[in-house]
């Protein structure tokens, strides 16, 4: 049975990604902060239907936190063969002439420096000379890396920018230890992600201009990445995948 970790697993992308991968006959170590109830239904869910899931918190932006999870991670569900490194947080929509230090630091702290500790724990564990058996680590990104997010968020986006960076330079790191890395960008995609940031709809409301004219959904994100997981994508590392409805 492959085992998978997924940071961020209790919601949204993260949770579709989990439901998934159970699917497919994987153990799953969800990981959340806050909302140990959202987390905890999503392995009542997995097990419900005879799968194999374990829940557990962890700051991504807290090196000790990232550490113990992953620790527990493998000590749990046995040897990793999977990461998705998915956690992450925006804010409310303000053009970066109102945006203040503290909220930059927390913003970047969570999606960059967050995104660079889980993939350095999974590269750790999944690296053959390091006596892993090898896998795929796979990074949720997001369209504003490329788009900028002006006027809403633009820092966010650079620390989006900075995940691609690390799936292509972790990419040629890791091709030798038997790792492939690979990255996904969604685009508008109805998640609870968008209510944290002051606008519920902004999903909804975007999406309907996007060339496919609607939004998507986190289930076909989660396609993507388990693709990137699964054996069918063997000879792709370094790839960004973009999901995002042609934006």
């Amino acid at each position: 049975m492959r085992s998978i970790l997924i940071t961020g697993g209790s919601r949204g992308i993260g949770r579709a990604t989990a439901l998934l991968c159970a699917a497919k006959g994987w153990a799953v170590a969800v990981n959340y902060l806050g909302n140990a109830a959202a987390a905890e239904e999503v392995v009542a869910e997995i097990e419900g239907k005879g799968g194999r899931a374990l829940a557990l918190r962890g700051d991504v932006a807290v090196e000790e936190d990232v550490v113990s999870m992953y620790a527990a991670a493998q000590r749990e569900l046995g040897p990793l063969g999977g990461v998705v490194v998915n956690a992450g947080i925006v804010a409310p929509s303000l053009p970066l002439t109102e945006i203040g230090a503290d909220r930059m630091r927390r913003i970047f702290e969570v999606n960059a420096i967050g995104a660079y500790l889980c993939a350095r724990e999974a590269a750790r564990m999944l690296a053959k000379s390091r006596g892993g058996q090898g896998g795929s680590i796979v990074l949720v990104s997001s369209m504003a890396a490329r788009l900028g997010a002006p006027f809403e968020y633009v820092d966010y986006a650079g620390a989006k920018a900075a995940v691609d960076t690390l799936t292509v330079g972790l990419a040629k790191e890791l091709g030798g230890e038997g790792v492939r890395v690979n990255a996904v960008r969604p685009g508008l995609v109805e998640t609870d992600i968008h209510a944290s940031g002051g606008q519920p709809d902004r999903a909804k409301r975007l999406g309907a201009t996007s060339p496919l004219g609607r939004p998507g959904q986190p289930e076909e994100v989660a396609e993507a990445i388990v693709w990137f997981l699964s054996d069918a994508s063997s000879y792709v590392t370094g790839a960004l995948l973009d999901v995002s409805g042609g934006r």
